[in-house]
């Protein structure tokens, strides 16, 4: 029988055995099926398997027709702002604790797994953010983003001062601890702990999020998701400030610069199994209350 995907990558969480015991267990799965199986190189240390295809996520990217990323959401931002460059499907299988983007069991993988290679699941595109640090009118660094990207001062409840713009139009000037700059995939995050509103994964959206704002006319702010947004940073902050993508990757920001967050040009292409329905993990993640008839 023919399968949708026939080049599978198998990414995983290191040296976690929860996640190992179900990546050696997808692979001889996926091997037994015929298909081509490939083990990103930081996990395939850990897994005792022989006569493993090994490649590194990059070129996992560029090979693979469907990846399988083992663990929790954290494990899934790592991959996936490798992978969007790449048109590869992603399927995220939850090993950690939340699970938004990481919808299969570990216990009962072999049906919706079986569902989905048989070209039978449900395709989402998640947006990525692109962000880039100018110095002097160059670009200092640059990452990009699954979640947001957060502007912050690298001391706990600092409050820091910048302007923002969106496509070249001057927003406000805020004086908070920070702001987010949230994804609708990462809307259900970091953002909606600091106030912001949940956007489902369908709009082309981005949201404005301040963080301990100093006054309190500041509102998490909704715009277009092919908006520009530029955060200048006043020259009378202290020095240490920076941006966090994904809360993982660091980049440096000096008094002065100015701080550019655009759509990622490449969105990230999650499957899910058949039945999959976004409130329903809305609703189990929030403890939303259940039907009433």
């Amino acid at each position: 029988m023919s399968h949708a995907f026939t080049k599978i990558g198998l990414i995983g969480k290191p040296n976690h055995q929860g996640a190992n015991h179900t990546l050696v267990s997808l692979y001889h799965f996926l091997s037994a099926k015929g298909l081509d199986v490939f083990v990103e190189e930081r996990v395939a240390q850990s897994l005792a398997l022989t006569d493993a295809k090994i490649l590194d996520l990059v070129d996992l990217g560029k090979t693979c027709d469907l990846a399988i990323v083992v663990g929790g959401d954290g494990n899934m931002l790592g991959a996936a702002r490798v992978l969007a460059r790449f048109d590869v499907a992603v399927l995220g299988v939850n090993r950690g604790n939340l699970g938004f983007l990481t919808d299969l069991a570990p216990e009962y993988f072999e049906q919706p797994l079986s569902d989905v290679l048989d070209g039978n699941f449900v395709t989402e595109k998640r947006n990525l953010l692109e962000i880039s640090v100018h110095r002097h009118g160059s670009i200092k660094s640059s990452n990009s983003a699954v979640n947001e990207a957060v502007l912050h001062a690298d001391k706990v409840a600092h409050m820091i001062e910048f302007e923002a713009y969106i496509n070249n139009e001057f927003v406000y000037s805020q004086r908070s601890d920070g702001l987010i700059i949230s994804t609708p995939t990462g809307s259900t995050a970091y953002s909606l702990s600091g106030g912001g509103p949940i956007l489902t994964p369908d709009l082309d959206a981005m949201c404005l999020v301040p963080m301990f704002p100093h006054t309190l006319s500041s509102r998490p702010l909704v715009v277009a998701g092919n908006s520009e947004i530029c955060l200048k940073v006043a020259d009378s902050n202290d020095a240490h400030l920076q941006i966090s993508c994904d809360s993982h990757v660091i980049l440096a920001v000096m008094p002065g610069d100015e701080i550019y967050i655009r759509k990622h040009p490449t969105p990230l292409r999650l499957v899910h199994p058949p039945g999959y329905s976004y409130y329903h993990v809305l609703r189990n993640k929030l403890g939303w209350g259940a039907k009433l008839y």
